[in-house]
């Protein structure tokens, strides 16, 4: 009488790990996926208010465009996007979209940012809120 594990246990056994760690790796991407998300909602919130309560109520318009020398109050690194691409240049995936602008005075404006898992995430300014 031998004591070891048939092929067929071996197989069944290889199969339920191979399974599981399939699993695991696309519940591990999923995750990934919507910490970045989150980040990218994280920086877009920080750069609408810091345009609402500091950059507009010093000033009493908005910015033609942002970088860190206009939004003081925001950690440098949240005007980057997951990738590290700066807001303003052509592959970032934050957007600032002034309008209304008279020089580098501007009314109203949007900010944006493409998500993953979602569809974009918006906000724009104040008055156009619902």
């Amino acid at each position: 009488m031998s004591r070891g594990f048939t092929v067929i246990e071996v197989i069944v056994v290889v199969l339920i790990l191979a399974f599981a760690a399939v699993v695991f790796f696309v519940q591990k991407e999923s995750v990934a996926t919507a910490a970045r998300d989150e980040q990218r909602k994280t920086a877009i919130n920080a750069m609408y208010y810091s345009l609402e309560e500091v950059y507009f109520q010093e000033n009493g318009h908005y910015p033609r465009t942002i970088a860190d020398t206009t939004l003081r109050s925001v950690d440098p690194d949240l005007l980057k996007d997951p990738s590290g691409v700066m807001i303003g240049d052509a592959d970032s995936d934050y957007r600032y979209e002034a309008t209304d602008c008279v020089d580098d005075e501007c009314a109203s404006y949007t900010l944006r940012t493409t998500l993953e898992n979602e569809a974009d995430y918006i906000k724009t300014e104040r008055s156009n809120e619902s």
